[in-house]
């Protein structure tokens, strides 16, 4: 293939990918929005005013950039995985690998497509946040450069997710039995150093802990990391790293056909 004819096969997965979700927009955009006012009304108004400051700032204030962040994971995770082994049920995905296009534009445009519904999640649970607190952000290159390594590693993960995956019930259990506790153990409602300090230390193998605060830390200036001793360079440096084990480790199964050849 051409270079012109791979960047059109990109386009058209990205597109299919954007039209899918899009197209279904009261499962996939609708029900996070809701679920976040939720949470605000819930958690921010009225058990927020009895807490009163989180990690030195207002806990509505504190809470919101951990909810954008779970919600981008949860939506660009989420997304690739049932499309792909939605394609993979369909034996529809055999059409797709028996084309001469390399595996790692097939593999990219699935993530940019995951990426694409974690971002547009994230937007709307930020315009969302905007009605309860008057929110500012502190680094915007910063808090970029993080939400989007963010929701391509979860993509990634989503991806590999899919390939293993022979049922619709084996792509729920990794959400559910290790996304799920690892986010809410993440600093996303409380501050890590209210716990004791055994737990403190247990929860620094949460990777997640890492990226939550790293968004946190973009948006408001501060975060949990500056007192267990990490930089934010050590964030970045992590995630990136995770970026590149799952991609090469996603092309590799790729290569070998895992879960998609009989």
């Amino acid at each position: 293939m051409t270079p012109i004819e791979q960047y059109r096969a990109l386009l058209t997965i990205l597109y299919k990918e954007i039209h899918r979700f899009m197209r279904i927009w009261t499962q996939t955009l609708i029900p996070p929005a809701i679920m976040i006012m939720l949470y605000f009304v819930i958690f921010g108004t009225l058990i927020g005013k009895r807490i009163g400051e989180m990690g030195g700032f207002d806990y509505m204030q504190f809470m919101i950039p951990g909810l954008i962040m779970m919600s981008v994971i949860s939506n660009s995770y989420s997304n690739v995985v049932s499309s792909f082994f939605g394609q993979k049920f369909a034996r529809s995905i055999e059409e797709l690998l028996i084309t001469p296009l390399p595996h790692y534009l097939i593999l990219l445009g699935w993530v940019l497509g995951g990426v694409a519904r974690g971002l547009l999640v994230g937007a709307i649970v930020t315009f969302v946040s905007l009605w309860f607190y008057d929110l500012s952000v502190d680094n915007w290159p910063l808090s970029i450069l993080v939400v989007v390594s963010t929701s391509i590693l979860f993509s990634l993960g989503g991806f590999l997710n899919a390939l293993f995956a022979e049922s619709f019930d084996d792509i729920s259990i990794v959400p559910t039995f290790i996304m799920q506790p690892l986010i809410y153990l993440g600093g996303v409602f409380y501050s890590i150093q209210l716990l004791p300090a055994i737990w403190q230390t247990v929860s620094l193998a949460n990777p997640i802990l890492y990226m939550i605060n790293a968004f946190r830390f973009a948006i408001l200036g501060a975060s949990d990391l500056d007192a267990l001793g990490f930089s934010i360079n050590f964030a970045l440096f992590m995630i990136f790293g995770f970026i590149l084990l799952l991609a090469s480790t996603c092309l590799w199964f790729l290569h070998k056909g895992k879960g998609i050849r009989s």
